[in-house]
């Protein structure tokens, strides 16, 4: 019996003498020590050398970077390891074509964006607007999270106008608890300290509405973050899968649509500042908090581990800085 998930092969199969149990692929390969077939058991790992360990997980090729990019310049400025995570391969982001030429234009920009931003990037080949919030898919997760060692993990909220972002969100908060079980995905060493999980700013109200428990200042690295996300030409400046359906672009109106996507941008971040204004001050102090032209902004979840005010000063050694 064999059944295959769309995206990521998940092949079950029926074993003689275990009283017609499932034993899946993945059990397969743990019982014969091999993690080859794994997915997300050869995450990436970044080196143990005492610092900040941050992973972010967006939906698509360019969530992660909007949401957080700034931020994550900030914590790679002081040596930090920050990882983004595409949950879906982004191959059905534009309106004029789509496939895997579209993914792999779209893993290169992210790439791109990466240097500029001082971060490193994975892609998961699941098809955009296809993820679900499976089982298969959460052990994914907590693989990249224990894998990478995380102190923090960013994500989705769970109330987003996109699939793709809830189930992100679903997903990750799934994970929260599993990371520290050792015998969930035992093929991957569990986290003995659960990780800070927090949620990335959205303006959606219902059921509830964003709460902005920490806030950044990205003002001394908003130019890099900017230029990070123009990096990004198939969403930002050809319109993405709603886009302008005007294939006869020449560089002159690209030139025009990089300039206003850059002006909308910077807006989008203002706007943050100016909705999480009280608790910039709060954060930063009158003076200073009062200063902040551009903030990212992240609402703790109630699953992973409660940061104290000490653990916010010592997760975000830039909050209270000059701007």
């Amino acid at each position: 019996m064999v059944r295959i998930v769309v995206g990521i092969a998940m092949v079950w199969v029926a074993v003689v003498g275990n009283g017609g149990g499932l034993v899946s692929a993945e059990d397969q390969a743990r019982q014969a020590g091999s993690t080859a077939a794994v997915p997300g058991a050869d995450a990436p790992q970044p080196p143990d050398d005492g610092k900040l360990k941050i992973i972010v997980f967006g939906a698509h090729p360019d969530d992660a970077e909007i949401r957080a990019g700034g931020t994550a310049r900030l914590w790679a400025d002081l040596g930090h390891h920050v990882h983004f995570v595409s949950m879906t391969n982004g191959d059905i982001g534009h309106w004029q074509y789509y496939g895997p030429q579209l993914a792999q234009r779209r893993f290169q920009e992210v790439t791109e964006a990466a240097k500029l931003l001082g971060t490193t990037s994975s892609v998961l080949d699941i098809h955009d607007g296809e993820l679900v919030p499976s089982l298969e898919n959460r052990r994914i997760v907590t693989r990249y999270i224990r894998r990478w060692k995380a102190d923090i993990v960013i994500a989705h909220r769970t109330n987003d106008y996109h699939p793709d972002h809830r189930y992100t969100g679903v997903l990750v908060q799934d994970s929260a608890y599993m990371v520290t079980v050792p015998f969930f995905c035992p093929e991957v060493p569990y986290l003995r300290d659960n990780p800070v999980f927090l949620s990335s700013y959205d303006g959606f109200q219902r059921p509830n509405p964003f709460r902005p428990d920490i806030v950044v200042a990205i003002d001394r690295v908003i130019d890099q973050k900017v230029e990070a996300l123009l990096k990004m030409e198939s969403q930002f400046v050809e319109g993405g899968a709603n886009g302008y359906r005007n294939p006869a672009l020449d560089e002159a109106a690209k030139e025009l649509r990089r300039r206003a996507a850059a002006e909308g941008f910077r807006r989008r971040f203002a706007d943050i500042a100016n909705r999480c204004r009280d608790r910039l001050i709060e954060l930063y102090g009158e003076e200073e908090g009062r200063k902040v032209q551009y903030a990212e902004a992240f609402e703790i979840c109630e699953y992973g581990r409660q940061p104290s005010r000490e653990d916010i000063k010592r997760l975000f050694p830039f909050i209270g800085s000059s701007p």
